[in-house]
Order: structure tokens, then sequence, then C-alpha cells
């Protein structure tokens, strides 16, 4: 188990590179993280719901995405509650205290998870959450050590070096844990290395000593790593870390409650595009060619918070300059005349003016749409495919001219002009024939483009390599053996 001094230490990508080497050795990999928070989500193979890390795991170990990787996924809808899923499926929403109430109940359907991953494999590569001593959260704990205590799995701690304080983080996270819990420890991985390694020697020699915990190796900087989907929207809160310089310009008003921003990754990857997330309180950018209207886990609260930023104007004003506007799941339901929330669903129960642009409203409902699909886009002719999973119910005139048709029905909306369309669709964009023939349109002059689905598995071997490279992976799995309870 991988368990990190802090969040955002890069676990989620060496699970997904370590993942892909030992898949690569003839080994059965399996990905598991018993609890996650997230509102970047794919839908699995058996109909269910996980993060989207586990899911990018899944697939650098070359197997299908089941719910088992990842039994509870918390998906923020306000900023003391979220939603709960359970093995997949919708349990509720709890606020954070309610949640913690909820954990010691959880444990056995994690173990349940758990148990039946590791019959299927040779190695099961167990993620954590958060930091491994969050002792304020530990009674209950099902994230990090109160896994592995309850599972008997060895643990490897991950610190990240580029943020700064590593040695205080490693020792003093082996210093928070209980005298049960340090046995627990096998050593630790030191992540994201800049400059010369050996300047370093020293800072291994006082973790040694201070913890006496193994080193497993020292992971240099990984440039590519922003070729892979990212899984928390704390990367843009970095600032505009995936701005390129291409021609073509696409702007995403970067929402309070913003969900699957992942969609946008196959427009980052494409060299001739410009991708702008637009912070709060920042204009969306005069020079767009594309406004891109991202998914939302709170689709009322989010479209108050877009007029308040004066988005609404901005849009309206791009929309005059000839611009174009897609809107996918949440962003969808907004571009539309009204959205209803009566059941309070996502938050309290209301309803709002959509922005018009399409004509079609929204209902939320309790049933969740949580499906995989494939079909053709209608503007281009070309094949898509993606899953949908969204809460809510979309009618009206506008959906007679859909966007998608996936096999023997229907999806979103165009508008009259045709620059204005919606759909619910998820991983529209990684479609290479219509991404292509979308930025040939926007800018005639904007040149081929790439085949991300190849640039993603290539990204994923040059990961493996690289932690190959770096870390002792021999090592490593012989640390995995079970400890016994």
């Amino acid at each position: 188990m991988l368990q990190g001094t802090g969040s955002d230490v890069g676990k989620s990508l060496l699970v997904a590179g370590l993942c892909r080497a030992y898949a690569r050795r003839g080994m059965a990999v399996r990905p598991f993280k018993p609890q996650n928070m997230s509102n970047n989500a794919a839908v699995t193979a058996d109909g269910g719901e996980i993060g989207r890390a586990q899911a990018l795991q899944a697939r650098a170990a070359g197997i299908a995405a089941v719910t088992d990787l990842n039994p509870v996924l918390l998906k923020p809808q306000t900023d003391v509650g979220a939603q709960v899923m359970v093995q997949g499926r919708v349990m509720g929403t709890a606020k954070a205290r309610e949640f913690q109430t909820w954990k010691p109940k959880l444990l056995s359907r994690v173990l349940e998870s758990f148990a039946r991953t590791a019959a299927a494999a040779d190695v099961v590569l167990v993620e954590g959450a958060g930091s491994a001593a969050e002792v304020n959260l530990r009674d209950g704990d099902i994230a990090n050590m109160g896994f592995a205590t309850a599972a008997g799995v060895p643990v490897v701690l991950v610190g990240d070096i580029d943020r700064g304080g590593v040695i205080a983080s490693l020792v003093g996270t082996w210093a928070l844990l209980g005298a049960d819990e340090r046995k627990l420890l096998r050593g630790h991985v030191i992540n994201r290395f800049r400059g010369d390694v050996s300047l370093f020697d020293d800072g291994l020699k006082t973790i040694d000593r201070e913890t006496g915990m193994r080193c497993y190796g020292v992971v240099p900087w990984f440039a590519d790593a922003t070729r892979l989907p990212a899984e928390d929207a704390v990367v843009l809160d970095r600032g505009n870390a995936n701005a390129t310089s291409g021609p073509v310009r696409v702007a995403v008003p970067q929402l309070s409650r913003i969900a699957n921003f992942d969609d946008l990754d196959p427009l980052i990857a494409e060299p001739q595009v410009q991708v702008d997330f637009v912070a709060p309180g920042d204009a969306l950018r005069g020079d767009a060619h594309l406004v891109v209207l991202p998914g939302s886990k709170a689709t009322l609260a989010d479209l108050a918070f877009f007029r308040a930023q004066g988005w609404d104007v901005d849009l309206a004003a791009h929309l005059r300059r000839g611009g174009s506007v897609i809107g996918l799941c949440g962003g969808y339901q907004m571009l539309g005349r009204v959205v209803r929330d009566p059941e309070g669903i996502e938050g309290p129960p209301g309803e709002a003016p959509g922005l018009g642009l399409l004509d079609v409203e929204t209902t939320l409902t309790d049933d969740k749409t949580l499906t995989g699909a494939a079909g053709i886009e209608t503007t281009t002719g070309e094949a898509v495919r993606g899953y949908e999973m969204h809460m809510g119910r979309t009618t009206g005139p506008g959906i007679d001219r859909p966007m998608l048709r996936l096999g023997d029905v229907t999806d979103g909306a165009v508008g009259g002009d045709g620059r204005v369309l919606g759909c619910y669709l998820h991983g529209l964009f990684a479609a290479d024939g219509f991404r292509h023939a979308l930025l040939s349109r926007l800018l005639p002059a904007a040149g081929a483009g790439i085949a991300y689905e190849a640039e993603v598995d290539r990204t994923l071997d040059a990961l493996a390599d690289h932690l190959q490279a770096h870390l002792d992976l021999d090592g490593l799995l012989a640390a995995a053996a079970p400890i016994a309870r």
C-alpha cells in the first residue's frame, strides 16, 4: 500500500506506473483504493462508478475497470458535504462530520471488495488517501492505516520533495503513527525530485537515522505526467498549468464544483490547442474560438456561480463575435432554458433560469444514469464513444435536433446556427475523428491532430520505464507479502 505524507504527493501516478511495470512482467496486477474523494469519475464495466484515477490504473494494468477497485467514492457537492458512492452505487449524501459515523459500517464493504480484488491478482497495489498521519481522523479510518491494519497490508510512504519539507514530512508521519502502525511500514519513496540526486544523500541518511525506514528509490520529476488524466481539481488551483500555446484557443470556466474536467485532456494534449482554465474573477478570454462548459456536481449552484463571475455576459459577447460553445453534462444543462431541482438532489430545492442558448430544460431526479455509449456526432458525422454519468432528465424542442446519435437513442441538442452544442457524453473529445473535425471547423489552418488514446498508452509505458529505472521494483514486490493478523 502506498500512503502519502499528504495529499497530491503523486500516489495515483506511482500506482499507475507500477501497474504497467508489473503487468509488463506478465503478472496479474490490480489497483485498489479503499476510499477516494473526487468529482472526476468513470463508469465501470459492471455498470457502476469509481474514481478516474483507478480507471486509469486499471487501464495501465491491462484490465477492465470494475467497482471493487474503489469501493467508497465521495463526490463533493458543497464545502462540507458529498454524495457517497459505495461499490459503485449512490448510498446517500452526508456532511463531513456525519460521514465519520458511517465509516465503521463501510469497512466491511471495503474489505469485501479488497478480498475479491486480491483473489484475482498476483499483486494488488493499494493507494491511500490524503495523509497517513491524519490522527484526528484515525478512529474508524478506512482510507489509510485503518484499512492497512484491518487487511494486513504492508505500507510504503510516499513523500513529495518538490513541495519542500520532505524530510520533516516523512519523519513527522513516522512519529505520529502508533507502534502497531509502524510495524506495517516497509520503507518510503521520494517522489518528484529535480536536480542532482546525490545532493540528497544526507537527507536519506537523516530519514534512515530517525525512522529506520528503507528507501525504495528517489523518483525524478516525470514531465509527461500532464499527459495523463488528473484526478483532483487541486491541479487547477495552482494556476493555469495546463495552458499551451497553440493557435486554437479554448476557454473553460473553472466552476466551483467542476466535475470530470478530464474531459478536456484530449484538447490539452493537442499541440495546436491552447486550453485556458479561467479562474473565478477572471473574464472568459475574448479571442477564444471555443468555450467549453464542463460538468458540475451541483448544477444549480454552479449556474449561480457562473453568473456571479459575469461569465454569462462574456459568453454572450463570445457568441456575438462568432465563437462556438459546447456544454458537457452539467454544462449542457446550464445551456438550456431552466434547471430544476425540486427534491434537493444536489443541494437546496429550487430552480433557476438557464443561459437560454438551447431550447431544452432539465429536471434533476434521484435516478442516476451510468452507462457506456457509442455512436455518431451529428454535425461532423464522426464516431464518438464514452459514458454517461448524470442525474436528471432533459426535455424540450431542442432535443429534436440532437448532437449525438447513440445507437437507437439520441443525446443532446444543437442550437439553430450550429455554434451552440450540448450533450451528456463524457469522453467526447477523446474521439480523434470528431476532435480533429471540430478543430478544423474552428480554425481551418489548425493542422493534423494526435492519436490521443495511443498517446495515453505511450505515456503509461514511459512512466513504467521511468519507475523501472529509479525504483527497486523487486524490493517492493518482496515487501508486498501479506502481514499475519
